[in-house]
């Protein structure tokens, strides 16, 4: 698998994170207060996963330290 390919999955799925962190927001705006915890919880841990994918796809945008120049 390339680094090109390995890039675009992570996107991909960065994407599919960041709706499924819009739709978790909007349910808890909209939700009953006894369904609130769970969907607290499925919110924080969704957001934890995008961030991580966030920080990884910008991780491979940035040059190795050994091609910075001095």
């Amino acid at each position: 698998m390339s680094i090109a390919m390995s890039i675009r999955l992570i996107a991909k799925d960065l994407y599919r994170l960041e709706k499924d962190v819009e739709q978790l927001e909007e349910a808890l705006e909209q939700s009953p207060a006894e369904e609130r915890p769970g969907l607290e919880e499925k919110l924080r841990k969704a957001r934890a996963e995008r961030d991580r994918l966030r920080a990884m796809l910008e991780g491979s945008k940035e040059e190795p330290p050994y091609r910075k120049p001095l």
